[in-house]
Protein backbone atom coordinates (compact mmCIF):
# COMPACT_ATOMS: atom_id res chain seq x y z
CA UNK A 1 0.00 0.00 0.00
CA UNK A 2 1.33 3.53 -0.91
CA UNK A 3 0.32 6.76 0.96
CA UNK A 4 -2.30 7.82 -0.16
CA UNK A 5 -4.12 4.44 0.14
CA UNK A 6 -3.86 4.51 3.51
CA UNK A 7 -4.82 8.00 4.77
CA UNK A 8 -8.56 8.38 3.44
CA UNK A 9 -9.95 11.48 4.29
CA UNK A 10 -9.33 13.95 6.69
CA UNK A 11 -12.62 13.95 9.62
CA UNK A 12 -13.56 17.45 10.35
CA UNK A 13 -15.68 18.28 12.94
CA UNK A 14 -16.30 20.47 15.77
CA UNK A 15 -14.40 17.80 18.43
CA UNK A 16 -11.70 17.45 15.22
CA UNK A 17 -11.50 21.65 15.33
CA UNK A 18 -10.74 21.93 19.24
CA UNK A 19 -8.22 18.86 19.26
CA UNK A 20 -6.37 20.38 16.79
CA UNK A 21 -6.12 24.00 18.52
CA UNK A 22 -5.65 22.83 22.09
CA UNK A 23 -3.30 19.98 21.37
CA UNK A 24 -2.04 19.93 18.14
CA UNK A 25 -4.16 16.52 16.99
CA UNK A 26 -5.60 15.80 13.54
CA UNK A 27 -7.98 13.12 13.04
CA UNK A 28 -7.80 11.10 9.56
CA UNK A 29 -9.75 8.21 8.21
CA UNK A 30 -7.38 5.26 7.31
CA UNK A 31 -7.14 1.99 6.24
CA UNK A 32 -8.96 -0.83 8.19
CA UNK A 33 -5.77 -2.69 7.99
CA UNK A 34 -3.17 -0.14 8.03
CA UNK A 35 -1.31 -0.36 11.52
CA UNK A 36 0.50 3.12 13.34
CA UNK A 37 3.73 2.82 11.93
CA UNK A 38 2.22 2.40 8.50
CA UNK A 39 -0.55 5.56 9.40
CA UNK A 40 2.91 7.76 10.85
CA UNK A 41 5.04 7.10 8.09
CA UNK A 42 2.14 7.95 5.51
CA UNK A 43 1.23 11.43 6.72
CA UNK A 44 5.04 12.32 7.13
CA UNK A 45 5.30 11.42 3.49
CA UNK A 46 1.99 13.45 2.32
CA UNK A 47 2.20 16.44 4.72
CA UNK A 48 5.59 16.82 4.80
CA UNK A 49 5.22 17.15 9.09
CA UNK A 50 7.39 14.85 11.46
CA UNK A 51 4.72 12.87 13.87
CA UNK A 52 5.08 12.90 17.66
CA UNK A 53 2.10 9.95 18.09
CA UNK A 54 -0.56 7.74 16.46
CA UNK A 55 -3.72 6.43 18.24
CA UNK A 56 -6.46 4.57 15.92
CA UNK A 57 -9.66 3.01 17.02
CA UNK A 58 -12.47 1.36 15.25
CA UNK A 59 -15.68 3.30 14.74
CA UNK A 60 -18.74 1.23 14.48
CA UNK A 61 -21.04 2.01 12.01
CA UNK A 62 -24.67 3.23 13.59
CA UNK A 63 -27.76 1.16 12.95
CA UNK A 64 -30.31 3.84 10.80
CA UNK A 65 -34.28 3.34 10.34
CA UNK A 66 -36.14 5.28 7.44
CA UNK A 67 -39.55 3.22 7.95
CA UNK A 68 -39.38 -0.39 8.28
CA UNK A 69 -36.39 -0.41 6.69
CA UNK A 70 -33.31 -1.40 8.56
CA UNK A 71 -29.68 -0.53 7.31
CA UNK A 72 -26.20 -0.09 9.13
CA UNK A 73 -23.57 2.67 7.84
CA UNK A 74 -19.72 1.47 7.93
CA UNK A 75 -17.34 0.63 10.33
CA UNK A 76 -14.25 2.64 9.56
CA UNK A 77 -11.00 3.23 11.15
CA UNK A 78 -9.75 6.75 13.07
CA UNK A 79 -6.31 7.54 13.59
CA UNK A 80 -5.57 10.61 15.57
CA UNK A 81 -2.02 11.82 15.24
CA UNK A 82 -0.17 14.52 17.22
CA UNK A 83 2.29 16.55 15.92
CA UNK A 84 5.22 17.95 16.79
CA UNK A 85 5.50 21.60 18.58
CA UNK A 86 5.85 23.60 15.34
CA UNK A 87 3.83 21.68 13.01
CA UNK A 88 0.87 21.97 11.49
CA UNK A 89 -1.38 20.55 8.36
CA UNK A 90 -4.17 23.47 7.17
CA UNK A 91 -6.94 21.76 6.01
CA UNK A 92 -8.62 25.00 3.98
CA UNK A 93 -5.75 27.27 3.65
CA UNK A 94 -7.14 29.96 1.55
CA UNK A 95 -10.84 30.21 2.69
Amino acid sequence: MNAHDIIKRPVITEKTNIQKEAGNQVSFEVDRRANRVQVRKAIEEIFKVHVAGVRTLHVRGKIKQRGRILGKRRDWKKAVVTLMPGERIDFFEGV
